[in-house]
């Protein structure tokens, strides 16, 4: 019987990218660690929304992260 291997998981990619339960992969806005006191409050807000990500962008995550969808806030121990 084969050996199956497991993927180890791009931890870097894992801690900016949620997936949504329709499968989308979304993203956060840079931006928002520094210089937000000349900003808007109207611009800091759209700031604290979520993004998606393209079609090409999104395979390629998915492929860093494989388990990424499979548990949404704290994996098993």
């Amino acid at each position: 019987m084969a050996k199956k291997y497991k993927l180890k998981t791009h931890k870097a990619t894992a801690k900016r990218f949620r997936i949504t339960g329709s499968g989308k992969v979304m993203r956060t806005k840079g931006g928002k660690s520094h210089f937000r006191r000349r900003r808007s409050t109207r611009v800091k807000q759209q700031l604290d929304k979520m993004q998606p990500v393209d079609s090409t962008t999104a395979k390629r995550i998915k492929a860093l992260a494989p388990y990424l969808g499979l548990y949404r806030q704290n994996p098993p121990a």
